[in-house]
């Protein structure tokens, strides 16, 4: 009994994810994530600052 009731609450929540993610237009988290990291690293490359010349 107790192992049915301790993942009881698990497999409702992949019940729930299953159906909402078949029924709903969910977002695709890792793209979403790679998305924004190209875009920090962008931003990070325009704005930073020059690189310092050693002239001798």
């Amino acid at each position: 009994m107790g192992i049915i009731k301790s993942s009881f609450s698990f497999l409702v929540g992949t019940m729930c994810g299953v159906y909402i993610a078949q029924n709903y237009n969910v977002p695709n988290i890792a793209k979403l994530m790679n998305t924004g990291i190209i875009m920090a690293k962008h931003i990070e490359e325009i704005y930073r600052k020059p690189k310092k010349r050693d002239e001798d």
